[in-house]
């Protein structure tokens, strides 16, 4: 099991920022189309955090021209090149799929305060 530990260390990635579910983020992740690479930018609210260790993902949810778009990126994935942390959400739950159901204003996330 140690064993199986270490090698899972090698593909850990070390630059990941604290950031936690209601945290608007943006996450920059290598498309390969054809025989081109580029970077992407999805802007969105962290709704959920599963699992943990070399398999740990994250679920991204944006409005989109109207339209809900939710991806879910491993957390320790080659293609996913930086996370930035836009916002601070205050938020009282582990995962918020009740966000799904909101329209309009009611699908903000409260900013968390700063503390002194």
């Amino acid at each position: 099991m140690d064993e199986i530990r270490a090698i899972e260390q090698e593909y850990f990635k070390k630059d990941i920022p604290d950031f936690h579910v209601g945290d608007t983020v943006r996450v920059h992740v290598r498309i390969k189309e054809g025989n081109k690479e580029r970077i992407q930018v999805f802007e969105g609210t962290v709704i959920a955090r599963k699992h943990g260790g070399i398999n740990e993902t994250f679920t991204v949810r944006k409005n989109s021209y109207g339209v809900g778009v939710e991806r879910v990126f491993p957390l320790h994935s080659p293609l996913v090149k930086k996370i930035e942390v836009k916002r601070r959400g205050d938020v009282r739950r582990a995962k918020l799929y009740y966000l799904r159901d909101r329209v309009g204003k009611a699908q903000i996330v409260k900013e968390k305060k700063a503390s002194k």
